[in-house]
């Protein structure tokens, strides 16, 4: 679709397919791309709406302090800009992080939401974990900052049956990496998220989803969140890393579809 402008920032956007809107919400990365074994199956239920954030891909680099608060105030204005007043969601790691603030602070503006591969608040194996990959972005530079990053966010065995992987994905997102500034804020957003005492409040159709091998957010996070949450439904895939949309794309795709389609019947979660 294109730049579509949120005021002070113009995001990159793409919509795909028709029906009920659905927005895929991706990580720390930011990127729209990351979504791609997701964008066309999910397209043949929904109008599907993928954006880069504000500081990543092909979005504004602005120099702001980010929050997740912030990046899911820039979800709301994108929405407005698009004439969505309420929404399907589905936010993968900080996209999950950024729909629990939506679900708390514009809980009309979702209809029924996915937390992938997202945490409720830091542990301190989290918190040591971010610490060190900001240290590697700033004393070892930003090709070993996404080196390491990719090394965490997949299973060991997938780059053994892809071994382009690791090249061909560390130079697409190091040509489009937003520099030392942007990432840090970003990871200081990440690091900051803590909503443990306000995640009871939500009420909205919810479904927790991540694979028990995820090195990035532990399984016992999602554990943690389909049980502060009320009435949250889980879904624990025993293989697949911190990226398991990609990895177990299949599996994903099923358990994802499934809870969005039966939560638009009024199947799951009639409160």
């Amino acid at each position: 679709m294109g730049m579509i402008s949120i005021g002070d920032a113009e995001l990159s956007v793409e919509i795909i397919g028709a029906g009920d809107p659905l927005l895929l919400v991706s990580g720390l990365g930011g990127r729209a791309s990351f979504w791609t074994h997701q964008v066309q199956p999910f397209s043949d239920h929904f109008q599907v709406v993928t954006h880069d954030h504000r500081g990543t891909g092909g979005s504004t680099r602005s120099n702001i302090a980010y929050s997740v608060e912030q990046m899911s105030e820039d979800v709301v204005r994108l929405m407005d800009a698009l004439s969505i007043s309420s929404t399907a969601l589905v936010g993968h790691s900080t996209g999950g992080a950024i729909a629990q603030h939506l679900a708390i602070n514009h809980p009309d503006r979702l209809s029924r939401t996915v937390l992938s591969a997202s945490w409720p608040g830091p542990s301190q194996y989290f918190q040591e974990l971010f610490k060190l990959r900001q240290r590697v972005l700033q004393e070892s530079g930003a090709d070993a900052y996404l080196l390491d990053g990719l090394l965490r966010a997949y299973p060991p065995q997938v780059f053994d049956e892809n071994p382009t992987l690791l090249t061909g994905a560390s130079e697409d997102r190091l040509a489009s990496f937003p520099g030392e500034y942007i990432e840090v804020s970003r990871i200081q957003a990440v690091l900051a998220h803590d909503l443990r005492d306000q995640l009871s409040s939500i009420d909205i159709p919810t479904l927790v989803i991540g694979a028990k091998d995820d090195q990035i957010t532990p399984a016992a996070f999602f554990d943690e969140l389909a049980a502060i949450i009320p009435g949250a439904q889980k879904v624990i895939l025993p293989f697949g890393g911190h990226f398991v949309p990609q990895v177990r794309t299949d599996e994903y795709n099923d358990a994802v579809l499934s809870f969005l389609t039966s939560a638009a019947q009024g199947g799951l979660h009639a409160r």
